[in-house]
């Protein structure tokens, strides 16, 4: 049997009965028809092939974000599907793949990646016409569990604070106090700084891919916000951009000891871990002042909505199922604030009591 197909080349397919032949051609006249046909040899490139052209078209992606993508195509990827020709990876095979990905002894976040990649390059390949489904939909994936979260106290914070390096001073009390990022407090400058209402705005985020440092946009575009400080941390923050920092608006506040952006690692390894081994705090790390913030502003009353926005959440829900287990504490302490309240309350009158209707000798 031959056919044109919808760019109008001819194609030939061979049956073994003229039944099975009508029946193809049916359906082949209505995808054609469609648009929805797809060509078979456009599906036996191998998945490496099309990778290479994949990945000159992502254009949507944070530099951060793009590197755990090449790695996750570099090391799970490539070494499993990379000779498969596209119509040969099934959905059965993925999730067989997926499976042993994990019992291998990678993390539920490093298979969730892999199998994520995967299907975005599968989507591709559905959108280029290549494929009529994404064999890599509807994998069951592993749990990716939360880390565990740590929570100082305000004593722990002023402990932590006295022992690093004057320098990160203020860069401990605005992580705690603040709740910004690493990569948001290295790209904050001082023009960014508002003593006076008692503000920072987090605009931009110091991005590290390999030995390279570049500024961009905050993680989500709820990551671009307007954080409120306490007037003590204020005051240590004005200390510091007196002491520390240069004086152009654009000058960042928190930098090594040439006024060069803050590399994570090096931070860590020279000021981060001696300080929090001195403070008594071993096994703390930088996001965990992330999650002290958040404690502390639940503590203090805030509302779910208020949260989300001053951590520059992506969404409430997030911050509920992240968090929700501190409003739970919270909550053990409404009954005594609303009896507070209620004492509080003064009762300048009371309610007229009503005579009760006059009942008739023929209602008796």
């Amino acid at each position: 049997m031959r056919w044109r197909d919808s760019d109008g080349r001819e194609r030939s397919k061979t049956f073994d009965t003229e039944g099975d032949a009508r029946r193809f051609r049916l359906r082949l006249e209505g995808d054609v028809a469609a648009g929805t046909w797809i060509d078979p040899a456009h599906a036996r490139i191998p998945l490496r092939e099309f990778v290479d052209e994949w990945r000159k078209s992502i254009v949507d992606v944070r530099p951060t974000s793009l590197a755990r993508i090449d790695s996750a195509v570099r090391t799970q990827i490539l070494p499993e599907w990379g000779a498969t020709a596209l119509s040969g990876i099934t959905n059965a095979d993925v999730r067989a793949w997926a499976a042993r990905l994990h019992a291998s002894g990678y993390s539920a976040s490093t298979v969730r990646k892999a199998v994520f990649t995967l299907r975005r390059i599968l989507a591709a390949a559905v959108a280029d016409r290549r494929l009529a489904i994404n064999a890599a939909e509807n994998v069951p994936l592993p749990v990716d569990e939360p880390g565990e979260q740590r929570f100082l106290t305000a004593d722990e914070i002023e402990l932590l604070a006295e022992a690093i390096d004057p320098r990160f001073r203020a860069m401990v009390l605005v992580a705690a106090y603040g709740g910004l990022r690493f990569g948001e407090l290295t790209a904050l400058r001082r023009e960014r700084v508002d003593l006076l209402r008692g503000r920072v705005q987090v605009a931009e985020t110091l991005v590290q891919v390999g030995a390279d440092l570049s500024f961009g946009p905050t993680k989500t575009r709820k990551g671009r916000r307007t954080v409120p400080l306490p007037r003590r941390v204020c005051t240590e923050l004005g200390e510091h951009l007196e002491t520390f920092v240069l004086a152009p608006a654009d000058a960042l506040v928190f930098t090594g000891v040439f006024g060069q952006p803050l590399r994570r690692e090096w931070f860590r390894r020279t000021w981060w871990l001696p300080a929090v081994k001195r403070a008594g705090l071993e096994g703390l790390r930088f996001h965990d002042m992330r999650h002290t913030y958040v404690s502390l502003l639940i503590r203090a009353g805030a509302n779910p909505k208020e949260v989300s926005t001053w951590a520059g959440h992506s969404t409430v829900a997030f911050t509920l199922d992240r968090y929700g287990n501190l409003y739970d504490d919270a909550d053990d302490s409404m009954p005594d604030r609303l009896d507070a309240l209620l004492n509080a309350t003064r009762r300048t009158h009371r309610a007229p009591v009503l005579p009760l209707p006059a009942v008739s000798e023929r209602t008796r």
